[in-house]
């Protein structure tokens, strides 16, 4: 039913900028917190950015300052502006975000699960 799709992906080099977004779609009623993670080859996946319904923002301490993470709610989209970017950003990009669902049964109640995208590969180099 839900379903999160990221785009925008690409190379480029260090100092470039891309624009990640990610795209809901399905029986939603809202979206809570969104996120944006990363994961680089042989390492854990990372938080990279986070923001609340309330549009309150957090980042890692690695990119603050370089990306800006954003939603627009009536599109559904969450967008990840990454500026100055480094050979260590290097990774597969994810959207996760925190999803009110709609139910299909009439009289089922709204409730919240966590949802990720597939992902989406950002090569930097140096």
């Amino acid at each position: 039913q839900v379903q999160l799709v990221e785009s925008g992906g690409g190379s480029v080099q260090a100092g470039g900028s891309l624009t990640l977004s990610c795209s809901a779609s399905g029986r939603i009623f809202s979206i809570n917190t969104a996120n944006w993670y990363r994961q680089a080859p042989g390492k854990q996946r990372e938080l990279v950015a986070s923001i609340t319904e309330g549009f309150t923002t957090t980042y890692a301490e690695s990119v603050e300052g370089r990306f800006t993470i954003s939603r627009n709610n009536v599109r559904r989209s969450i967008y990840l502006q990454m500026n100055s970017l480094k050979p260590e950003d290097t990774g597969v990009y994810y959207c996760n975000a925190d999803v009110e669902a709609i139910p299909t049964v009439m009289g089922g109640r709204v409730s919240s699960a966590n949802y990720w995208g597939q992902g989406t590969q950002v090569t930097v180099s140096a």
